[in-house]
């Protein structure tokens, strides 16, 4: 039986020391020499990649929190036509990514696009260049980022919302509030644990994003890192700004504990949990929230799969010319592997913390899961300097040829840095349901002579069958959509859509880049679709 646990125990000591070696590698990086082309950013490019990120952040998370907390209160309070429809169609703006978004916003409003033709067909020829607005730069990345993550703060404040008690909105209305007083007073701050949740998920996409502020050329943190290695060929200046960049991560979270130290976000009373009642909305306030849930709907889903279906229609030889086959083998190939190898160590790992109990090993595996908090163009420069090091400093001096090429390329370290990356959403997802199942369970397993080995293929996994499945969903989903990890590491010659649609508009092509932008948010929707019944879950009465 120790036998056994030691083995357990080793083996999740492992996978949480092997998840943190590129974590760690960008803080001891930070003190490796660099280039002359640090001495020259600094003085001028350093503060505006600072100031960029910051204002981008700011105006992000504002515009999530109102986009993402009214629609989640509108479906949890409100009963309103078509309600149902609405609380799960607005989790679909996970299917565009940011950067497809910025495709989409670009080829619609740019001079000669799609509103130009809209507006020549309804109304004639003229110049209505001059009167269409144009959505680039910091405007273009901050709606093309708001509407693709506001999702995260809907499903958390709606699952917030859902079960709060009705004797909170009693409260309210005994105190003589008005609707905007209780929710302004009493349900929004008893939410905020989930919001603020919701927002960090948003602040840490915001800060990682790559695709979208690189296509309006807008200069932030993340940027720069990727030019500072790509261009100038000075990876220690990359690790350095990636540094930068993650001390501005734990910045936000330190100052929102302490921002929310004292603070008590439930309410006390003695007549237990009573079950709210949805309010019956009809007249002009049915129609006014119909209207904003499906505007939301329509900006951040119906509006970017429209534009991308039109451009393929329009240029049907993108279509023909496009290896769909090819990129569709690629991108399941890539989902298919990386979601077993974080499912199975995922796995192994959180039964290893189970029977173990070491406080070692929590902690490590506490650190671990910080790896989704880091931008994937991070955790790809630092896990080509690890490997740099590694091959330099031990497999050479033990007289091995060098492995580089087995690491950088390839698609093992694709799967790696995955692994690294998306580690967080398949340790939490597995971990919640082995909460479910009682400790007394292994106990009674024990008694019935069953080993640690057998209860946990025999008992744990058939009990975890349908947290796997969430979890390689949401992996996959994840996956599909990571453009700078993919973009970065990829073998030679192997792309995926969400490359492909990248390649195509970085050289100015939006029309090429419609058709592996529109596969790719028809494959995200569907998986999607397939973890809504999860996400979504609720228990109304």
């Amino acid at each position: 039986m120790q036998k056994s646990f030691n083995i357990w125990l080793l083996t999740s000591l492992v996978i949480s020391i092997g998840v943190l070696i590129p974590i760690a590698t960008v803080f001891f990086s930070f003190f490796e020499e660099t280039s002359n082309y640090y001495e020259i950013l600094k003085d001028t490019f350093l503060v505006e990649y600072i100031v960029n990120s910051f204002v981008l952040l700011i105006s992000v998370l504002s515009l999530t929190f109102l986009i993402g907390t009214a629609s989640a209160y509108f479906v949890s309070f409100y009963k309103f036509p078509f309600c149902d429809f609405f609380k799960w169609a607005l989790i679909l703006s996970f299917a565009v990514p940011p950067y497809i978004y910025a495709y989409s916003l670009t080829a619609f409003f740019e001079n000669y696009g799609t509103l130009f033709s809209i507006l020549t067909n309804l109304f004639g020829e003229a110049n209505y260049n001059k009167n269409i607005p144009k959505f680039d730069g910091v405007i273009g990345s901050i709606l093309s980022l708001s509407f693709s993550l506001y999702a995260y703060v809907y499903i958390l404040a709606r699952a917030s919302f859902l079960y709060q008690s009705q004797n909170l909105i009693d409260l309210g209305r005994n105190l003589g509030f008005s609707k905007f007083k209780s929710f302004y007073f009493l349900i929004l701050p008893a939410a905020r644990p989930a919001i603020v949740a919701g927002l960090s998920l948003v602040a840490m996409e915001t800060l990682a994003e790559f695709g979208a502020v690189d296509f309006f050329s807008i200069n932030t943190l993340t940027t720069g890192i990727y030019n500072s290695w790509i261009t100038f060929d000075d990876l220690a200046f990359s690790n350095r700004l990636s540094f930068f960049l993650l001390i501005f991560i734990f910045a936000l979270f330190i100052i929102e504990n302490f921002s929310r130290k004292n603070a008590k976000y439930h309410l006390n009373n003695r007549g237990g949990f009573k079950q709210k009642q949805k309010t019956q909305l009809s007249g002009k306030k049915a129609f006014f929230v119909f209207i904003f849930c499906f505007s939301i709907l329509f900006l951040s889903f119906i509006f970017p799969l429209s534009q991308m279906f039109y451009w393929t229609i329009k240029f049907p030889e993108n279509l023909y010319d496009l290896k769909i086959l090819t990129l569709t083998l690629n991108t399941v190939y890539l989902v298919i592997l990386s979601s077993l190898v974080l499912i199975v160590f995922s796995l192994v790992s959180n039964y290893g913390n189970r029977v173990s109990k070491n406080k070692m090993l929590n902690l490590l595996s506490t650190l671990s899961i910080s790896g989704y908090a880091i931008p994937g163009v991070i955790l790809a420069v630092a896990f080509i300097t690890f490997i740099g090091w590694f091959d330099d400093n031990i497999v050479k001096a033990f007289g091995f040829s060098s492995i580089k090429k087995i690491f950088i390329g390839s698609v093992l370290g694709l799967v790696l840095v995955y692994f690294v990356r998306f580690y967080s959403l398949a340790f939490n997802g597995i971990k919640s349901g082995y909460e479910k199942i009682n400790i007394s369970v292994d106990e009674s397993s024990y008694l019935l002579g069953y080993s640690k080995k057998k209860t946990f293929l025999n008992i744990h996994v058939p009990f975890l069958r349908n947290s796997l499945l969430f979890v390689g969903i949401l992996v996959s989903l994840e996956i599909v959509r990571e453009l700078p990890i993919t973009l970065i590491l990829r073998p030679f010659n192997f792309e995926t859509f969400a490359t492909t649609a990248y390649i195509s508009a970085s050289e100015d092509l939006l029309e090429a880049a419609a058709v592996p932008s529109l596969f790719l948010i028809l494959i995200a929707t569907i998986f999607i679709m397939l973890t809504s019944k999860y996400i979504l879950r609720e228990n109304e009465q």
